[in-house]
């Protein structure tokens, strides 16, 4: 019943596998997944509406959807350096759409740059490089948007903000290094692959319908507007499965310990596990109580965010935090 309603079941697996989650995950549990997702993205799109209906526009943009995620920082830092590369990609691709009838003018003067031909390395490789550039996407709460002039960029703004932000980032690396060096070449070629999966990539129609665009908001969403939630959906499959595989480690560390249910049982298949049987570290795939429980400690509210309710009857609403 679960792969019928569904109709991301194949890049979720392929995202918790990326995500740590070696194991062949049941279909209630993708199932609880993408619903989480959904109700995620429907939030996020109604509270864009809200912001472009206060603004008097009628269609939703990149600085609604980034707005929401103001908080956490990292995660905006690495959606800035995603929208920056994709601008470069788009960029370069223009060039080189253009670069074939720019080329066939180079030589027609004796003008600095007349000499260099594709692939040199004059001034024409130079202004290429700058235009190409990865730029810096502003957004137009912070700070720097307040005033008219704009301070230098310096070479070394970008590593200090990569270094500050992005460590989550770097964790996920090194954890990724270390599931990688042991894989063989057929594991890796899979892994790669799976880590091109996608909400939205070449699916815009039926992700489109699954949102809620026409219903959620009635505006039409630009590509931009579609990647931005490609990135962010797979964000939240990989942040939720990374908490379920730690619920899950302590869950059977404890088992362990304790010897909890069926303990002899699990020693026993211990001490007859054969040659070719597969490690144990990916024989039980995280559950729908795992992920319920990693969706529960997400949506946890900090303290200093209920402090000014204390002492009072007000009752504490809390509407649905995004992850």
């Amino acid at each position: 019943m679960a792969d019928k309603q569904q109709k991301y079941r194949q890049e979720i697996q392929q995202m918790m596998y990326v995500s740590g989650e070696a194991g062949e995950v049941s279909p209630e549990t993708t199932a609880m997944i993408e619903e989480i997702v959904r109700q995620q993205v429907i939030e996020m799109l109604r509270n864009c509406t809200e912001l472009a209906v206060r603004r008097g526009a009628r269609t939703i943009t990149i600085n609604d959807l980034i707005f929401q995620i103001r908080d956490d920082a990292p995660k905006v830092s690495r959606l800035r350096t995603f929208l920056s590369w994709k601008d470069v990609r788009k960029s370069a691709k223009d060039s080189d759409e253009k670069g074939g009838d720019a080329d066939l003018g180079v030589g027609a003067d004796d003008g600095p740059g007349a000499g260099v031909m594709p692939g040199g390395t004059g001034p024409s490789v130079e202004e290429a490089a700058k235009k190409n550039k990865k730029a810096k996407v502003k957004l137009p709460w912070e700070p720097s948007s307040y005033y008219s002039q704009e301070v230098p960029e310096r070479e070394d703004d970008e590593d200090e903000e990569e270094e500050e932000m992005n460590s989550i980032t770097l964790a996920r690396l090194r954890k990724a290094d270390d599931r990688t060096r042991i894989m063989t070449r057929e594991e890796y070629v899979t892994w790669s692959e799976y880590r091109q999966a996608s909400f939205t990539y070449r699916k815009g129609k039926r992700f489109r319908e699954w949102a809620g665009f026409g219903i959620v908001t009635d505006s039409k969403p630009s590509d931009d507007i579609v990647d931005i939630l490609g990135f962010l959906t797979f964000e939240m499959v990989q942040t939720l499965t990374e908490e379920a595989i730690k619920i899950k480690e302590h869950e059977d560390l404890w088992k362990e310990r304790s010897g909890g249910e069926n303990g002899g049982n699990n020693k026993k298949r211990k001490l007859a596990q054969g040659l070719f049987d597969p490690p144990s570290e990916g024989k039980t795939p995280v559950e729908t109580r795992h992920i319920q429980e990693a969706f529960r400690r997400l949506q946890s509210r900090p303290k200093k965010a209920r402090a000014m309710l204390n002492g009072t009857r007000l009752p504490q609403h809390t509407g649905l935090k995004l992850i």
